[in-house]
C-alpha cells in the first residue's frame, strides 16, 4: 500500500520540479530594449516581485510603445530605480511556460541595465544627456 501511494507522489513531485527547474533556466529569447522607465513597484500576494514599465519611442514625436517587465533580483530592482527618468537599455531573458504568476506576471526578466549616453535622433545628429548649462559649463575649461 504505502509503495502503491508515496511513490507514484514522489514521481510526480519530481517531474513537476524538474519541469520548473527548465523552465526558470531554458530562455526562449534574450535580448536589450531602451528607452526610460516610468513604473516600478514590487506587487504580489504570496510571491514578490518587482514588475515595471519602460516607454520606448521609436522616432520624435510618435506615441511610446510601452515595454513590460519582471525583475527578480532585488539588486537589479535597485539600480533601476536609481537610473529612473534616465534613458537606459534593459536586458532580458524571455521565458516561456511559467505556471504561474508567483515568478513574474510578464514573461521578460530584466538581468541588467545600463544608462544610454546619447540619444541618436538622425544621422550624425545627436541629444547629448547632460543638461547643456552643465556642457557650457565645462567647455571654457577644456579650452584653457
Amino acid at each position: 500500500m504505502f509503495k502503491k501511494l508515496v511513490l507514484p507522489l514522489v514521481a510526480a513531485a519530481l517531474l513537476v520540479a524538474l519541469y520548473f527547474w527548465a523552465a526558470l533556466s531554458w530562455n526562449y529569447s534574450t535580448g536589450d530594449r531602451a528607452g526610460w522607465v516610468q513604473k516600478l513597484s514590487k506587487k504580489g500576494w504570496l510571491c514578490k516581485t518587482w514588475e515595471g514599465e519602460m516607454a520606448m519611442v521609436s522616432l520624435p514625436g510618435t506615441a511610446p510603445e510601452k515595454f513590460f517587465f519582471t525583475i527578480r533580483d532585488d539588486v537589479v530592482a535597485e539600480q533601476v530605480s536609481r537610473v529612473m527618468g534616465k534613458r537606459v537599455t534593459l536586458h532580458y531573458d524571455e521565458k516561456v511556460g511559467l505556471p504561474t504568476s508567483c515568478f513574474g506576471e510578464t514573461r521578460h526578466f530584466v538581468t541588467r541595465v545600463s544608462v544610454s549616453e546619447e540619444i541618436p535622433l538622425a544621422a550624425g545628429v545627436m541629444v547629448p544627456s547632460r543638461p547643456a548649462s552643465a556642457a557650457s559649463a565645462t567647455a571654457p575649461a577644456a579650452s584653457r
